[in-house]
Formats: structure tokens, C-alpha cells, sequence
């Protein structure tokens, strides 16, 4: 483009004053711009085919955007690779290596009562013992009585030094509060720089997980009675009856949103910094697989390590430990137990396991509140990453205490099943059936080209049919098998059930009133044409850059705008 034609168009933005100041024009080829124009305060950077412009020297974009970044305000994943090791890093995790398990684990056999003593650990039953708990030897000999292993004592006892009911809140617990300080600190300091400082950092902490359960499981098969738990897992030992328990499917539906996080947002958080031309399709295929296939390998390695534990304490698998969210914090540690430099390896695993979680759940909160605030927060990354991360910090404080087991099993009975299936279920009827998905696959065909109407088929059945009835029935029969929660033994108390309806309410309300304010907002003389107008596209809908948004999204030109004046960008000056 001429530079007389690109003055033109920069004295639009470029008078400082009323008045247009000498230009200078310097060389640029590092950065491949054809010429940079400075004014006073104001430089403008033009390439084949667009301006970029930063005006009196002020940062008023991102400023960790890279060169060569397609989204100039929001920025892009610098590579393909980090993209895909940061939504695995964030779908495998704690879904897989920690609650998976133990669901399998839970619906692998009904649980029976604690046997006898064992020649593994002993405990001395003598008559005062039995006139105290008013217990007699029925056989003579023998009697059964509550017995933890030392793993799962030194889990209850020692890290969490857990009080006896949910109302026992008890004090914090220092060294517990400051690992979740460091974890805080670490996840802030890696996403101080966006998706570039982060998406660098899973490279190791995605892939050691992998390192520590090969090492695991190739440690877990020798131990003697390995193969015992492997049976439980897959073979002969499996409860197959169990399927036709609607429970385990319900178990299932929920594993699977908690796992690969579908309708939390970071997924989509994540994905909106990649290239528009990027196979969103063949990602979804891989996380998904990889996902899966981790949750099985991970339960080899669980149950390998059971196998064992049964065979020292002379149980059968179902009695081996206690089912729920202490299972993976006894059987892996048993595990690590058993390998040279114990220690090391224990803090390097469960460090990793969980933090690329952590990567995703606070950059969707940056993304979020990034995109609602641009002007006001975009420029400021460091204070919202440490207001976020700190505000994290501090509600985090009740899961530490010596009641915390109880409140993160209290909020996962509440807000986990409900909310994910709730929120999923109004996603798929406002992507299908308001939205719609003829639509919605073009929009997809636009981004990875055309594919045939047979392509298709499948995903417009579950979309439209498939996926919609399988969550209601999945949520009816949840509400109506509800149980009040329980950790092990223990039972919470009554008016718990109030508080943990509470907040799931507190959590999806939110959405009906979005919805009736915008209802109230819209325009129309009936209530009708009200609706219809909150569910019709906005007129500027479509693709973020105006180079991706084809005949379809092509927006009107403006006429007051000189024709020859292309889109200015804003970037910061060095």
C-alpha cells in the first residue's frame, strides 16, 4: 500500500492536538512490516494486507502477544504441541488417576464388613477390650474389629489429621495450608504470561504422570498378589451384575463430565486461542482417547497395588481400604513405598498430578473475566492473576482444616452431578434446538473444511436425540436415588442436606436469571417476539477477525468509512 494512502488513513487516529506531526519512517524486517510511520506518541505498522498502530506509547492490548500471533488482542498458542499437552495436562488428572479408581473400585463389589485378624497386622483382642465395647468371640477364637493398614492410617492420622465429624471443623492444618500456598504461587507464576508461560510448563508436568504410572505399574505387577487385583479390575473377580445397577451408570455419566471436564468452560477457554483454521475435530478425537485410555491404564495400576495390600492383610480386594477420595492417597503411596527415593517421587507425582487442572480452571476465569472487561483488565494480568489466584487461596482454607475431607466430599456430593448435567443439558438444547445444527456443523465446516452429510449423521443424532435423553434420565434418576452423603462411616449431620441444596441452587441460578433479563431487555411488544429476539444471533455473530468471516458473517461496510482504509490494530510499542 502507498504511504501517502496509509497517512490518509492514520490521521483518523494519528492527530495529536488537531495537529499531524513529521513522520519517520524506519526499517522493519524483523517483524516482516513493509514500514512503520511514527508520530509523536504514535507509531503505525503496515503489512501486506493490514495496520497496526499503538498510540502516544500506551500498552492498550495484551501485551503478551507474540509476533506472528493471529489474534493480535488475545494472542495464540505458539505451537500445536502445546495446545494439545495443555488440554491433556487438564483432562487427565484428577479424573482419571484419582476418581476413576476409586468409582471402579466402589462398583467393582458390594463392600462387606472388616474381617478377622490377620497375619499382616495384628491386633490384640484381651478381655478388657472385650468388656468395654461389650463384644464377645462368637467362634471362639476370633472377632471382627475396625483395622486401618499403616497407609491409611498415616493418611487420616497424619496429613489430615481428620477430625471426627464435618461439624469438628477443628484448626488448620499449617503444613497442608502451606502446600496449598505453593500450589497457588506455582499456577499464578506460570499463567503470568498467558497460554506462552503455561503452555511451556506442561511439557513437563503433563508428561511426568505418565513416567511415574509406568514406573508404578511395571513396580505393581511384580509385587506378589498383583494378579489378584487385576481379576477385581477386569477378570474373573469383576461384579459384571453391577451393570444393571442404574447407580453405575449414573457413576459413569458423571466420571466421564468430570474427567474430560465437559461443561465447565475450560475447554472452550482453552480452544479459543488457537488458529481459526485449526482441526478442532481431530483434537477433540485425541484428548478424548488419551483421556479414556489413561483412566484405564491408571485403574491397572490402582488395582495392581490393591492386589498386593490384600494379599499382606489376607483380605479380599473389596475390604483392602476404604473407598472414595483416600483411596488413591493410600494405594499410591503403598506403591512409592516400594521404589528408591520414595520421598522424591511421591512429591514429584502428586505435585504434577492435579496442577495442569489447576492450569485450566484459573486461566477459564482469566479468559472469562478478560473477555467480559477487556479495557479494564487485559492490560493489568498480574493483578488479576494474583487477586484470582489469592481470592483461590483463601476459600480454599476451609479444605484444609481437619474437617476439610468432609467439606470437599460434601461438595462433590452436591455440586458435581447436578450442576455438570444441568449445564450440559442447556448447552446441548441451546447449541440444537435454538441455535441449531445445520448451523452449527457449517460453522464447524468453516473452520476444517467440508465434510459429507454421512459424516455427520452421528453427531446430529446425538446432539439432537441421543445426548439430551441419556442426561435428563441420568438426572431424573439421580434425584430420585439421592442418598445423604457419607464418608465412610461417618455421617453428616441432618441440616447439612439444606446447606448443600443451597449451593447447588446458589451455583445454576444464575442462569434462569441471565435469561429473564435479557428476556425483560429485548426488544418486541410481546412476550413472543421478546423470546425470539434473545434467541437470534446478534447481528455482529460470527468469527472474531473479519479475514475468517467469509460470505456468511460478512459484515456490512460501514459508508461513512473510506474504502480504501483497511482495520487498524492495536499492539504496544517497544
Amino acid at each position: 500500500m502507498e504511504l501517502c494512502q496509509m497517512l490518509k488513513c492514520a490521521q483518523r487516529i494519528a492527530a495529536v492536538g488537531g495537529h499531524l506531526f513529521p513522520v519517520a519512517v524506519k526499517a522493519t524486517a524483523a517483524l516482516n512490516f513493509d514500514a512503520v510511520v511514527t508520530f509523536q506518541g504514535v507509531t503505525i505498522c503496515t503489512s501486506s494486507h493490514q495496520f497496526i498502530w499503538s498510540p502516544h506509547g500506551k500498552d492498550t492490548t495484551n501485551e503478551h502477544v507474540a509476533v506472528g500471533d493471529e489474534n493480535v488482542e488475545q494472542g495464540n498458542w505458539s505451537s500445536k504441541t502445546d495446545y494439545l499437552l495443555s488440554m491433556i495436562g487438564y483432562v487427565v488428572g484428577l479424573g482419571n488417576i484419582w476418581r476413576f479408581p476409586y468409582l471402579a473400585y466402589r462398583n467393582g463389589g458390594d463392600p462387606l464388613c472388616n474381617l478377622t485378624l490377620n497375619d499382616g497386622y495384628f491386633e490384640i483382642v484381651n478381655t478388657t477390650w472385650l468388656q468395654t465395647n461389650n463384644e464377645s468371640c462368637p467362634n471362639g477364637s476370633e472377632i471382627s474389629i475396625p483395622h486401618q493398614g499403616p497407609s491409611e492410617q498415616y493418611w487420616d492420622k497424619v496429613v489430615l489429621h481428620r477430625s471426627s465429624s464435618m461439624d469438628e471443623t477443628g484448626e488448620i492444618v499449617w503444613y497442608l495450608a502451606l502446600c496449598l500456598l505453593l500450589v497457588r504461587l506455582t499456577v499464578g507464576a506460570a499463567l503470568l504470561k498467558g497460554i506462552k508461560s503455561s503452555g511451556k510448563v506442561v511439557y513437563f508436568t503433563a508428561t511426568f504422570p505418565y513416567v511415574v504410572l509406568t514406573i508404578l505399574l511395571i513396580r505393581g505387577v511384580t509385587l506378589e498378589g498383583a494378579s489378584k487385583g487385576i481379576e477385581f479390575y477386569i477378570g474373573s473377580q469383576s461384579d459384571f451384575s453391577r451393570l444393571a445397577d442404574a447407580e453405575v451408570w449414573k457413576d459413569a455419566a458423571t466420571q466421564i463430565f468430570f474427567s474430560i471436564s465437559v461443561g465447565w468452560g475450560s475447554l472452550v477457554a482453552l480452544s479459543s486461542y488457537n488458529k481459526f483454521h485449526n482441526d478442532c475435530y481431530r483434537d477433540t478425537i485425541i484428548v478424548c482417547m488419551v483421556n479414556c485410555a489413561t483412566s484405564v491404564f491408571a485403574g491397572f495400576v490402582i488395582f495392581s497395588i490393591l492386589g498386593h495390600m490384600a494379599h499382606v492383610q489376607d483380605k479380599p480386594i473389596s475390604e483392602t481400604a476404604q473407598s472414595g477420595f483416600s483411596l488413591v492417597f493410600i494405594a499410591y503411596p503403598e506403591a512409592l513405598a516400594q521404589l528408591p527415593w520414595a520421598p522424591l517421587w511421591s512429591v514429584l507425582f502428586f505435585f504434577t498430578l492435579g496442577v495442569d487442572t489447576e492450569f485450566g480452571d484459573l486461566e477459564t476465569v482469566l479468559t472469562a473475566l478478560q473477555d467480559q472487561f477487556p479495557t479494564l483488565v487485559r492490560s493489568k494480568r498480574l493483578l488479576l492473576t494474583a487477586g484470582v489466584c489469592s481470592l483461590f487461596y483463601l476459600l480454599g482454607l476451609l479444605c484444609v482444616t481437619q474437617a476439610g475431607i468432609y467439606w470437599l466430599n460434601f461438595v462433590d456430593h452436591y455440586t458435581m452431578d447436578w450442576i455438570l448435567f444441568i449445564t450440559a443439558l442447556l448447552q446441548l438444547i441451546g447449541l440444537s434446538w435454538i441455535y441449531g445444527t445445520n448451523r452449527f456443523i457449517k460453522d464447524i465446516e468453516m473452520m476444517i473444511g467440508e465434510r459429507t452429510w454421512l459424516f455427520w449423521l452421528w453427531w446430529r443424532i446425538c446432539w439432537i436425540l441421543i445426548s439430551p435423553c441419556l442426561l435428563v434420565a441420568v438426572l431424573i434418576w439421580s434425584l430420585a436415588t439421592l442418598t445423604p452423603p457419607t464418608y465412610g462411616p461417618v455421617e453428616y449431620p441432618f441440616r447439612s442436606g439444606a446447606l448443600g441444596w443451597c449451593m447447588t441452587i446458589f451455583c445454576i441460578m444464575w442462569i434462569p436469571i441471565v435469561a429473564v433479563v435479557r428476556v425483560i431487555q429485548a426488544e418486541g411488544p410481546t412476550l413472543w417476539q421478546k423470546i425470539s429476539a434473545v434467541c437470534t444471533s446478534a447481528p455482529d455473530w460470527g468469527p472474531y477477525l473479519e479475514q475468517h468471516r467469509g460470505e456468511r458473517y460478512r459484515k456490512k461496510p460501514d459508508s461513512t468509512e473510506d474504502p480504501n482504509c483497511v482495520h487498524l490494530l492495536v499492539i504496544p510499542e517497544k
